[in-house]
């Protein structure tokens, strides 16, 4: 009973997450609802976690409330007409796989490898001062 609660709730967020897509790219939506929207939208579909899911606990923290509560605000701030009509479509079109937003892998990649180079650089400057 509980794991198919989960399970409808992950169908359900995968919806609103595909929903959210669509209505980000509708000029009807307020220009900070999109910017919004996209950065969610970007986070949650790309293959990479800012926190890797391999780390004890934080790992799903990003998961279980970065994005459900990125896309409840978004939710908030896109006009309704707009999130009814997005949601007909993605039901449509999730019917296949789900997508992956590879630029936002690549953005997620490039936010580590700053911070290994930033790293790295203190790392430098206390072994030599």
């Amino acid at each position: 009973m509980l794991i198919q609660r989960w399970r409808t709730w992950a169908r359900r967020l995968k919806v609103e997450t595909y929903a959210l897509y669509l209505a980000y790219r509708d000029p009807r939506a307020p220009w900070y609802a999109r910017v919004l929207a996209a950065c969610v939208v970007a986070y949650a579909f790309s293959p990479i976690d800012l926190i890797p899911d391999f780390i004890p606990v934080l790992g799903y923290l990003d998961d279980l409330i970065l994005v459900p509560v990125g896309i409840w605000l978004a939710l908030r701030m896109i006009p309704a007409e707009v999130m009814a009509d997005s949601r007909a479509r993605a039901q449509e079109a999730l019917r296949g796989n789900r997508p992956t937003n590879w630029a936002a892998a690549a953005a997620i990649i490039g936010v580590w490898l700053l911070l290994a180079a930033l790293a790295a650089a203190a790392a430098v400057l206390r072994a030599v001062g």
